[in-house]
């Protein structure tokens, strides 16, 4: 099948659905990626949602018992392709599909559990750190989730949220590659949209990203996601805004860049300020860059969602970075000497040694240095 997609068709819906015939089979769509992008996912007739792997791949697989990562295995009863029409040129974009038998790809091994490096031992007991932003090749990641969750432990993390776009399909292995490596997995999902993206906490099913953002979380635990990035900033209205944002994101480079807590300041004072590191692959990014610790009774899933959910959060640039702990006391700096403690009012107080109380503000507080670069917030 060969159509040829024109600006007016996304114009009158972003979101196309195309049956196809089968309950297992391959599908290949085919179109010059240099000049527009179509996101590609999989239905079926009642509307239950069977894969996503939107502009990340232009091929999948489906059948009763495996499915390319980004859709679930099993027979697809009616199924219905899904096109997102996310960027369309002016002289249309032409488009060719087809239908045809399943190829099964292998599953790669599992790499060794890594050694595990020591515990930071400044920080008290019950604080538990991790990163709640990463991609597996279930989106656009490049690591499965045993290479990725081999990566946390060798990276020294706790915990660590797995939030593909639009999928719920690695969810099934976060059980066994949790007890596997001995790191806590959080189910996750990227709700991904041209009008801004949120991370979705929790194993609560697949939430339909096309839907208003109100609807997308009532059972979970919603972040904003980095609302002040380059084209997919956060534009989505909102009757009711979710407990958590994402302040701190891979795409803060320059941290003298005040914009970020400017925004959290207008968003709205209780809003928790969490990091995440949005890997994708070693090359580029590197997990547990920015790090959320959160206070938790244990590092369980569970409970970490706990913590979150109550506020108790803290973010650094790294596990072994300058830290701003906020307790029912005050605040606690550590590593931070010479830097400045600094909060909402503009007040700034020097920090003096590597372990350092003070009273805490009311609202966010953060670590600076002389050039007014971030270093934590608490």
């Amino acid at each position: 099948m060969r159509h040829l997609w024109r600006p007016d068709d996304r114009a009158s819906s972003r979101y196309h659905y195309v049956p196809i015939p089968g309950s297992e089979f391959r599908v290949e769509l085919d179109y010059d990626r240099s000049a527009g992008v179509i996101d590609l996912g999989l239905f079926d007739a009642a509307g239950r949602f069977h894969g996503y792997s939107g502009g990340a791949r232009d091929s999948f697989t489906v059948t009763s018992d495996w499915a390319t990562p980004g859709y679930l295995p099993g027979p697809v009863d009616g199924a219905v392709l899904f096109l997102g029409l996310h960027r369309i040129p002016p002289s249309g974009l032409l488009c060719s599909l087809s239908v045809g038998a399943p190829v099964v790809e292998p599953t790669p091994p599992a790499p060794p559990v890594p050694p595990r490096p020591p515990r930071r031992a400044d920080v008290p007991e019950g604080w538990h750190v991790g990163d709640l932003h990463a991609h597996t090749v279930h989106s656009d990641g490049v690591l499965t989730v045993d290479e990725l969750a081999a990566l946390a432990v060798s990276a020294g993390l706790d915990f660590l949220a797995v939030t593909d776009h639009n999928t719920v399909s690695h969810h099934a292995l976060l059980g066994p590659a949790s007890r596997r490596y001995g790191v806590t997995l959080i189910p996750g999902q990227e709700v991904t949209t041209d009008l801004g993206h949120a991370n979705a906490f929790g194993d609560i099913g697949w939430v339909d990203f096309r839907r208003p953002p109100d609807m997308w979380a009532p059972t979970g635990l919603l972040s904003i996601n980095h609302p002040l990035a380059a084209d997919y900033a956060w534009r989505h209205p909102l009757r009711t805004r979710p407990a958590l944002a994402e302040i701190w994101h891979s795409g803060w480079w320059d941290r003298t860049w005040s914009a970020p807590l400017a925004w959290l300041l207008a968003w709205s004072r209780d809003t928790v300020p969490i990091g995440g590191s949005d890997f994708h692959r070693p090359s580029d990014d590197r997990l547990g860059h920015p790090t959320t610790w959160v206070r938790a009774e244990s590092p369980s899933g569970p409970d970490i969602l706990a913590g979150l959910e109550a506020g108790r959060t803290a973010i650094s640039e790294s596990p072994d970075g300058p830290l701003l702990l906020r307790s029912d006391d005050g605040l606690l700096a550590l590593g931070a000497d010479g830097l400045l403690l600094t909060d909402f009012t503009g007040q700034r107080r020097p920090v003096r040694g590597d372990r350092f109380e003070a009273r805490a503000p009311d609202g966010v507080a953060w670590l600076e240095d002389h050039r007014t670069q971030v270093m934590a917030i608490g």
